[in-house]
């Protein structure tokens, strides 16, 4: 594949002893234990605290703010090399800590809300979550029904809230929920704010944790709040109805990394099959001699890596604060449809040891079919990217 064009030779290479830190530390402290965990529904808080120590967690939130300051490549890389090495499931939930929840605070929170929660993140000490999806409202932010209403009393100002989500990643370990609410039901999208909830506080309840089809190592819960009290200084930014504003200016974020996901998961499922096809026997000859393999393979790499290079640009366009709404929602269709055809090639070509959970390009197929709805399905990344380009 070619080199970034946007990364300095003195970046590349510390970003390159950064990986192969982070590969070690994957051969020691994730490898010997994720199946158990895919099993498991959850990976265990104390790998989130050992990510912590070694500067693995929110690498680019500033040194002034509790984080390592490093770029937001550094960042990605985590999500590369996880995903590359078939950890989709954790991915899932870890990107919302690292990649989707410090922007929010940096952005949009205040002083106070950042001093309290970033250093805590960046430690692993406290893992993020975002409340968004509800049982009936998806994609449609406008139509939570989630309310925060503001009360004062002897205990000062409050907000109670009242409502469920549905889906959330980090659910079930979560100690910090970025939570969508209406504080102002009559004024629709303007009606919307959010709010850093501390999961201890009484009112918060966690659903059991979901099974789904692929993401195994992956909490996914519903949430429920009953008359939940949080004080006044947990809306995000102090203000009322910033919500869907300050939603909307973060999204392609969240894009920008499913679409890091989706190409270096794409990339971890080449890498299985090319060692599989050199090695399985088949009329007396390996897989990789056999035409219909070397063309798949080659079509998978050819797409790969026109892809990386979409990637590349958007990353460096996010860098320098350009990277538009359209461009993003592209980068995540084009993206996540990638891996779910790159997955299943490489599945078809392990025959029916591809169907076993054993081989790890199962993992690939089933972990891959999520990208396509999370972060906004396909169908809406359509419409928005249509949008942008018919003004409506």
């Amino acid at each position: 594949m070619l080199p970034n064009p946007f990364i300095s030779a003195d970046e590349q290479a510390e970003l390159q002893l950064f990986t192969e830190s982070l590969e070690r530390f994957c051969d020691a402290e994730i490898e010997p234990h994720y199946r158990t965990w895919e099993k498991a529904g959850r990976v265990p808080r104390e790998l989130l605290r050992k990510m912590g120590e070694n500067g693995y967690l929110c690498a680019d939130v500033p040194d002034t703010c509790g984080g390592p300051g490093a770029s937001v490549p550094f960042s990605f890389a985590v999500v590369e090399v996880l995903s590359r090495r078939g950890y989709g499931g954790f991915v899932g939930g870890l990107q919302v800590h690292n990649d989707i929840i410090p922007p929010y605070l940096l952005h949009c929170g205040t002083e106070a809300q950042r001093a309290h929660w970033l250093p805590r993140m960046a430690s692993g000490e406290a893992i993020a979550a975002i409340g968004m999806t509800e049982p009936g409202a998806g994609s449609d932010l406008k139509a939570i029904r989630t309310t925060a209403r503001r009360v004062s009393d002897s205990d000062g100002d409050h907000y109670v809230i009242n409502g469920s989500k549905i889906f959330i990643s980090n659910g079930q370990n979560c100690d910090l929920l970025v939570l969508a609410a209406k504080t102002d039901p009559a004024a629709g999208a303007k009606g919307v704010s959010l709010f850093l909830v501390d999961a201890a506080t009484p009112g918060f309840t966690r659903g059991q944790n979901l099974e789904k089809i692929g993401q195994h190592a992956g909490d996914t819960s519903e949430l429920f709040f009953n008359d939940m009290r949080v004080p006044a200084d947990a809306l995000l930014g102090g203000v009322e109805g910033q919500g869907f504003v300050q939603m909307m200016r973060e999204l392609p974020r969240e894009r920008l990394i499913i679409g890091v996901q989706a190409v270096h998961g794409a990339k971890g499922a080449l890498d299985v099959t090319l060692k599989y096809v050199q090695e399985r026997q088949a009329f007396g000859q390996n897989l990789a001699q056999f035409q219909n393999t070397r063309f798949t393979l080659a079509q998978c790499a050819t797409d790969i890596a026109a892809a990386e290079a979409f990637l590349n640009a958007c990353v460096h366009a996010y860098q320098r604060g350009e990277l538009t709404p359209e461009a993003a929602s592209a980068l995540k269709l084009h993206t996540s449809e990638l891996m779910g055809r790159v997955a299943d090639q490489c599945l078809q070509l392990f025959g029916g040891y591809g169907y076993m959970a054993e081989y790890p390009v199962s993992r690939f197929w089933t972990d891959a079919r999520v990208l396509r709805i999370y972060g906004g399905t396909s169908e809406i990344m359509k419409e928005l990217v249509a949008r942008g380009m018919l003004g409506r």
